[in-house]
């Protein structure tokens, strides 16, 4: 006996104790009349329920809730047998767009003997098949046809029309002709009953595995679960695996329009995961393959019926899509954050305070900083506007002597510079007057009351100042030894 003769056997025997229960039915009459009976207990076998007063209830759903009740399952979903209808329907969808398929190449070849130009103008399968049973052999029908204007677009539509002006074609038979428009009536009514089936497929899957069927949709998810044996085997699998159901499609005989993808399933096709750009589609359908893995064992357990799991999912995978596609944030341009050096030791010392004096500002320098108030200054260099020589040379700068000369903040020369510097002054002979910038009327030639005309060296004395100088008072002189005789030397406190 079948699941279906077994709840109308329960239902008639259901149906025949109530009978026995009331008073007035046909076999509980005890006393009277049967006629009386009824008459006078009509009113009275209300139950007490049906009198209380609903005035002030709100809504209706909440006192009638059989329209709203949905039947509760038990046990494993696959000894439904509405589940088993589901996969079987599953199937045949299938087996449909396989049909589909072959009867798209077999309208190909025939029509394209008289508009071969077609078939790379329209793609699509079943647009094709609309645009060649409504075109046939008049192709003057794509100019102003309101029927082909709901098949294809405004400009694929004038690309047609002027193809079909140049095509080199030939007219086909009537026979050709017949058996096309068969084709074509046979794939529009396989596509209106796949979609009818569909239609079932998604009605039925929100009972079945609502949380898995508002994540992927019903159709996806109806799918998935006919290729992994059952919402029982799809729970236990790991999303992995899940992600690679339906890699493995059907060969359609070599002419199949579809790109195959490696490692690219069911999820991977769903129009969750195609809404996104192609670069995030893989890493999509792997987060969609793990929610999914979630919803099947939530589902497998009969819990949230109501689909509030599979909603909370479905939010979470959309904030993360939202996530992905944003912008890359503007970097900010920070300026570097203070060094956290301590106070460094300073060092002391005779040497580091010459250094200091070395490197100190000098009496020139300082004047060249001051400014004279309310007195506009000139620019020292013509490039550089602003750049002012301060106070220095000028007069009435409020001190009586010039700026003395720091030796601590001189140049520092070295001896051996010094040594070559003062040979390079010295002259031997006549010197030049240009160099040495002497008069111009000084000669060689003097004068002289003894011998008239004598040639004379006129720098003669400087010369000997200047050896003098070299020997006892130059920078690079060194320290002389005087010996002195005993009998020069005088006892103190005497006289000479």
């Amino acid at each position: 006996m079948s699941l279906a003769d077994e709840l109308l056997a329960d239902l008639e025997e259901a149906g025949e104790e109530e009978d026995g229960l009331y008073p007035g039915g046909g076999g509980g009459e005890s006393d009277g009349e049967p006629g009386e009976n009824q008459a006078d207990g009509g009113l009275e076998d209300i139950p007490e329920e049906m009198e209380v007063d609903y005035s002030g209830t709100e809504s209706v759903t909440s006192i009638a809730k059989l329209r709203h009740s949905k039947p509760v399952m038990s046990g494993p979903v696959e000894a439904d047998p509405e589940y088993r209808l589901i996969v079987a329907a599953n199937n045949l969808t299938v087996e449909i767009d396989n049909e589909l398929n072959i009867i798209h190449k077999f309208v190909r070849d025939k029509y394209s003997k008289r508009f071969p130009e077609l078939e790379s103008l329209v793609p699509n399968a079943l647009d094709y098949i609309r645009t060649v049973k409504e075109l046939g052999n008049n192709l003057e029908k794509c100019k102003n046809n309101e029927t082909l204007q709901q098949i294809l677009t405004n400009a694929t539509i004038m690309v047609v029309s002027v193809t079909a002006s140049t095509t080199q074609g030939t007219m086909l038979g009537d026979d050709e002709l017949q058996r096309l428009e068969e084709a074509c009536d046979m794939a529009l009514e396989l596509n209106q009953s796949k979609h009818r089936i569909y239609e079932y497929v998604e009605s039925r899957m929100s009972f079945i595995a609502p949380n898995l069927s508002i994540i992927v949709g019903a159709s996806t998810a109806a799918k998935i679960m006919g290729v992994a044996g059952g919402l029982t085997n799809l729970s236990k699998m790991p999303a992995c695996n899940l992600m690679l159901l339906g890699a493995q499609r059907r060969t359609l005989s070599g002419f199949s329009s579809t790109s195959l993808l490696p490692h690219t399933g069911y999820i991977y096709h769903c129009d969750v995961v195609q809404s996104l750009p192609s670069d995030l589609r893989r890493k999509a359908a792997r987060l969609v393959a793990a929610k999914c893995t979630l919803a099947a064992r939530v589902d497998s357990f009969h819990e949230s019926a109501d689909g509030k799991v599979g909603y909370d999912l479905k939010e979470e995978i959309e904030r993360k899509f939202d996530k992905w596609q944003e912008p890359p944030p503007v970097k900010q341009v920070k300026p570097l954050p203070a060094p956290l050096d301590g106070q460094r030791k300073k060092r002391g010392g005779r040497r580091y305070r010459k250094m200091k004096e070395r490197l100190g500002l000098t009496e020139i320098r300082k004047h060249a900083n001051r400014m004279t108030f309310a007195e506009i200054e000139d620019d020292a260099y013509q490039e550089d506007l602003g750049f002012s020589l301060g106070q220095l040379g000028k007069s009435g700068s409020g001190r009586v002597r010039q700026a003395q000369v720091n030796d601590s903040t001189k140049a520092r020369i070295s001896k051996s510079l010094q040594r070559t510097l003062q040979k390079q002054s010295m002259t031997y002979g006549g010197k030049s007057t240009v160099r040495d910038r002497s008069s111009g009327t000084s000669s060689s030639v003097a004068f002289t009351p003894l011998q008239g005309l004598e040639i004379v060296n006129p720098q003669a004395a400087e010369k000997k100042v200047a050896e003098a100088n070299q020997k006892y008072f130059s920078n690079i002189a060194e320290f002389l030894k005087v010996k002195r005789e005993k009998e020069d030397k005088v006892p103190p406190g005497s006289r000479k």
